[in-house]
């Protein structure tokens, strides 16, 4: 009997070594989830894939990257809940801030070593889409007077966020509104009731415009550059919104048939509200949406604009894209023929971007608002670009979805050497049949 269960024993072990091969606690281990995108399609590819991939300016991406990083590095570590992507990023960018400096080679090899391509898009979608913002410069007072009387107006004390309590900064999106008494919220006013006067007397006016469609434009692009009247230049940018989502009027100038849909630009508004002014109100107000804005110290008069990331956008590299999907610094490859030479979309733009901003209007996986820098000539390239595009997002290595799962999962454990014929062991005898219990014939 002692060497029947000795053989027993024997064989139990070697049926955990063939077939278990992975440790209980490796078995019990969560694993990371995989790298997902609400309502987007992820497809590998190639840097071959990317037209022009080879050809475009990586020393300058890699510096607006750089730019993105310096605001992720000082973060504490990522919270519980905090995206994968932040991390991952976090770890790219220490591996960039160790980097001596190199030119465009280097970059390029610094990008392809650390991130793999995949195409992004809306589900059902093979492409996105591309507008583009850009920073006004427009004249104005500090005082009211008959040539400057139309106001941006500076953040309300009484406009609120529901359960802001945890957020940073004030949200593109969720519950805003107007705090009425102690627990009670109501809806703000919207741009007609405050275009209006509704909010005349509240001493919250920053300046004064000659021109109530510049303050409709430096609504719309979320920072402006302002010449005052003393010679000196004021910096305003994007503090909060009444809580309406955005609509853009040339939709409604083109529903109306006030300008054709081939003819649509931020030229052909403004010439047809300066021609018909009272008309022109009338359909501002379709657009309920209205935005407060904050003075900033902190920049040079020629300084770009600080996006949503804290960071100085730099044009041709920087895009806003939507922050409820993607982290800010996530690099994207973008690929699209552009109105940029000329008002036809015949510019090849492929070229490496930083996403470093937002706004209200960038909704999607696969959407994004270029900036093209400061002034006229900004303005009017990006008046008129509203085109498709294919969108590359740069993944970092660590969340490949599509290598990085097996690599995770743990190695089987050697199967056992087979025995040698001196250590088989001898067959276990069956038992014996037991008697039958009964007459028996």
């Amino acid at each position: 009997m002692p060497a029947v269960f000795q053989a027993l024993r024997f064989l139990v072990i070697a049926l955990f070594l063939l077939g278990c091969g992975i440790p209980e606690e490796a078995a019990t281990a969560p694993q990371p989830s995989p790298f997902k995108i609400a309502n987007s399609q992820l497809e590998p590819l190639t840097w071959s894939d990317l037209d022009g991939w080879a050809d475009d300016d990586h020393a300058a991406a890699f510096k607006t990257f750089m730019l993105s990083c310096a605001a992720l590095l000082p973060r504490a570590a990522p919270a519980a809940d905090a995206p994968p992507m932040l991390d991952a990023l976090a770890q790219v960018c220490r591996r960039a801030a160790a980097l001596p400096p190199g030119g465009k080679e280097q970059a390029r090899v610094f990008f392809e070593k650390n991130f793999r391509p995949v195409a992004i898009s809306t589900l059902g979608e093979s492409a996105g889409f591309l507008t583009a913002y850009y920073e006004p410069i427009v004249q104005g007072s500090r005082a009211w007077s008959a040539d400057y009387q139309f106001p941006l107006y500076r953040k309300p004390s009484n406009l609120v966020v529901s359960k802001r309590h945890h957020m940073a900064s004030f949200p593109n999106r969720g519950e805003v509104g107007r705090r009425f008494g102690r627990r009670k919220m109501l809806p703000y006013y919207d741009r007609q009731e405050i275009e209006s006067g509704i909010l005349t007397g509240r001493q919250l006016e920053i300046c004064w415009l000659k021109d109530p469609l510049d303050a409709m434009f430096i609504q719309i692009q979320g920072s402006a550059r302002i010449m005052l009247t003393d010679g000196s230049m004021m910096r305003v940018n994007y503090d909060a919104h009444n809580g309406y989502p955005y609509s853009p009027i040339g939709k409604f100038l083109i529903e109306n048939g006030a300008i054709p849909r081939g003819e649509m630009s931020m030229d052909r508004i403004r010439q047809w509200m300066q021609a018909n002014p009272e008309r022109g109100r009338e359909i501002r107000g379709k657009n309920r949406s209205f935005v407060f804005f904050r003075e900033v110290n902190d920049l040079r008069p020629n300084d770009e604009p600080k996006g949503a990331q804290g960071v100085s956008l730099t044009p041709g590299r920087s895009i806003a894209v939507d922050d409820s999907l993607h982290v800010y610094g996530t690099p994207f490859f973008i690929q699209a023929d552009l109105p940029i030479d000329s008002a036809e979309p015949t510019t090849k733009f492929r070229r490496l971007m930083i996403s470093q901003d937002t706004g209200s209007a960038i909704v999607g996986p696969a959407r994004a608002d270029l900036y093209f820098g400061a002034g006229d000539a900004a303005g009017k390239i990006a008046g008129r670009l509203k085109q498709s595009g294919r969108f590359a997002m740069l993944l970092p290595r660590e969340l490949d979805p599509f290598e990085a799962d097996w690599r995770r999962m743990p190695l089987p454990k050697p199967k056992p050497v087979k025995l040698a014929a001196k250590d088989k062991v001898e067959p276990i005898p069956l038992p014996r049949p037991r008697p039958k219990i009964g007459p028996q014939p």
